[in-house]
């Protein structure tokens, strides 16, 4: 048998070699391949598997990296755009003002005892309505004593326009008549006696004393005549005014005593609400001591404290809206609209100087005032009042 060494060399070799055969066209031949045993594919398969798992993993895990930080870097951005847009949007201001009323305090005009006391603290009263009675003895006394002193000016004005009574009108015409015939007795005496005196049978003495008689009896019967005339005449204008003057005088005494006791009883002025009663039934009080005070609930108005850069928002005239948080209930805020009626500035408790440096300027404090459209009664005086301001109108010109 003859041997042939080359060929077994050769298929010794293709056994052993794992390296592709090329042809002469240039191309792999796929007997090499044919050749890898199977248990040697089985083990090749496997592991480029895991490589390909290995390198999907870590490409997913870098886009979700990537997208974690898309999201964040937008998150960021979004944040920044709400807080911007959160300081951009202007800050209410708040401002808590406070509700008063028209308050009156009741005084007595006259000193005297409280005898009662006829309301309480909270009661409704009408004007003209009866509070406080008192007791005072010394005007009863002055009422009486201006009720006498009035009775006798009347009785002598009285007596000035009627005039003297018949009996002295009779009295007066008697005297006038006794001095007239004596005054006439005087006259025949003086002339019989002048007679003689020129026939010289009378002396010159005589005469002269006839003479006196007769002119003192004249006068005499004069007066009488004017005493009958004034009888029968009455008393003169001026009399009958001066009585007259005498009784207006007493009479506006007793005017006087009467109205110090309608005071000493006192009364309402106004129609409000009893707020607060000073005194006790009994006590001993002076002129002019507060007793108790009265609020009138239709006079009401809200006091704010602005500073001068929203007064613009707060001039006279304008209106806004309050809260009171008294009246108010959790889903239902009690709200009101006031009216400004009046502006001020606060007192400076030093030197105020105005300044205009680089750093700003001195800021003042205004007080406001404004009452409701509608007056509640539920209102009392001190409830708080809460006004919001938006800062974006303090440019904007009043209509």
């Amino acid at each position: 048998m003859t041997e042939f060494p080359n060929e077994s060399d050769h298929s010794q070799k293709s056994a052993d070699s794992t390296e592709p055969v090329v042809s002469q066209d240039g191309q792999t031949s796929v007997d090499a391949a044919e050749d890898i045993p199977e248990s040697q594919q089985e083990q090749t398969v496997p592991h480029y598997k895991r490589d390909a798992a290995k390198a999907d993993k870590s490409t997913m895990i870098k886009k979700g990296l990537l997208a974690l930080f898309v999201l964040i870097v937008l998150g960021m951005v979004a944040y920044g755009l709400y807080k911007s847009n959160q300081h951009s949007e202007p800050e209410v201001i708040t401002l808590q003002g406070q509700m008063q009323m028209q308050q009156t305090s009741i005084a007595a005009k006259v000193p005297g005892r409280i005898s009662k006391i006829l309301v309480t603290e909270g009661d409704a009263v009408t004007a003209g309505q009866q509070l406080i009675e008192m007791d005072s003895p010394e005007i009863n006394a002055k009422i009486d004593q201006a009720r006498a002193g009035k009775q006798m000016a009347q009785s002598q004005l009285d007596k000035a326009e009627n005039g003297a009574r018949p009996q002295e009108i009779a009295q007066a015409k008697a005297a006038w008549q006794a001095n007239k015939a004596a005054s006439d007795l005087a006259e025949n005496t003086y002339q019989r006696v002048n007679r003689l005196y020129e026939e010289g049978l009378m002396a010159r003495q005589k005469r002269d004393e006839a003479y006196a008689q007769y002119l003192a009896t004249q006068d005499q019967t004069e007066a009488a005549r004017l005493q009958y005339d004034l009888a029968m005449e009455g008393a003169r204008s001026e009399d009958k005014s001066a009585a007259t003057a005498q009784v207006a005088q007493v009479d506006a005494k007793l005017d006087e005593a009467l109205v110090a006791k309608d005071e000493a009883n006192l009364r309402s002025p106004i129609a409000g609400i009893v707020d607060n009663v000073i005194v006790n039934a009994g006590e001993v009080i002076g002129q002019g001591v507060p007793l108790l005070t009265l609020v009138d609930t239709s006079d009401q108005w809200v006091v704010l404290n602005v500073t001068e850069t929203y007064l613009n928002q707060l001039a006279i005239g304008q209106q806004f809206t309050g809260t009171i948080p008294a009246l108010s209930s959790a889903n239902k805020p009690y709200t009101k609209q006031f009216t400004v009626y009046a502006t001020s500035t606060l007192s400076d408790f030093a030197t105020w100087r105005p300044t205009n440096n680089d750093d700003g300027f001195d800021v003042r404090t205004f007080e406001v005032k404004a009452r409701p459209t509608t007056p509640d009664a539920r209102i009392r005086s001190g409830m708080s009042v809460v006004v919001r301001i938006n800062p974006t109108l303090t440019n904007k010109s009043p209509e």
